[in-house]
């Protein structure tokens, strides 16, 4: 029955979306918040397949830590379904992601419309300048800005190292920053076909005021991050 669900909700999620990117294709002449809306609208259609195909639902904890005015967000990674969560719980958000998802057909473009944030990894000190520059951009917008300071999908039980980027985000734009906790790979597991029914939960936890040094910063990051979303999993039964 697991494989079944599974194979159903990836069967339906891939080719809907394949229809809903093609379908939405004249918004691109658009204004901006017509391809936002839709972006929301097929992160929510996702969300509803998850829970209604493979029994999967989710919980978001501590809205009350998030910031009326643009924060950054700093997110656990564990699993696809972190990228297209923010889009539905959050107004518009500006996600940072690598330059090379850019060339993607559909997501790609869409991405751009949406005045996503991008980083290109390969070019040194100009990455962190242009990705200033974009976040700036978006901070202007009033838009929440959100980023995976590992940069890449972590197993449950295990982590990436830290990225600088998210501190030199912290230190230049001089907003809080809100760590997120999260347990999503128990359910959407990286690279992994099935999908288990459960209830995947995202936390939003305390923000860090601005003002820390670096390092301090990172240590504190990471430190509230790794705690929290262990706690989670244990929560849901993995015991490693």
């Amino acid at each position: 029955m697991l494989f079944l669900r599974s194979a159903l909700f990836n069967l339906t999620f891939y080719v809907s979306s394949a229809i809903i990117c093609i379908a939405v294709t004249p918004a691109f002449i658009l204004p901006r918040g017509v391809i936002v809306f839709c972006m929301r609208a097929w992160s929510r259609w996702t969300m509803w397949l998850l829970r209604v195909i493979a029994g999967t639902r989710y919980e978001v904890r501590g809205l009350e830590n998030l910031p009326k005015e643009p924060a950054l967000i700093a997110s656990k990674h564990q699993s696809m379904w972190d990228t297209i969560i923010y889009a539905a719980i959050l107004n518009d958000p500006a996600i940072v992601l690598k330059k090379e998802l850019l060339y993607i057909p559909y997501y790609g473009w869409y991405s751009i419309k949406a005045q996503m944030v991008p980083v290109d990894r390969t070019s040194g000190a100009s990455a962190l300048r242009n990705l200033i520059l974009h976040a700036k951009n978006a901070l202007a917008q009033n838009r929440h800005l959100v980023i995976f300071p590992e940069g890449t999908r972590a197993a449950p039980g295990s982590h990436n190292p830290y990225k600088p980027g998210v501190a030199g985000l912290y230190s230049q734009l001089g907003i809080a920053c809100v760590p997120v906790a999260l347990n999503s790979g128990l359910y959407w597991p990286r690279r992994k076909f099935l999908r288990r029914p459960g209830t995947i939960v995202l936390e939003f936890l305390p923000p860090i005021p601005p003002g820390m040094n670096r390092k301090a910063f990172m240590a504190e990051l990471e430190g509230r991050i790794e705690p929290a979303t262990d706690k989670l999993l244990a929560e849901a039964g993995f015991s490693g």
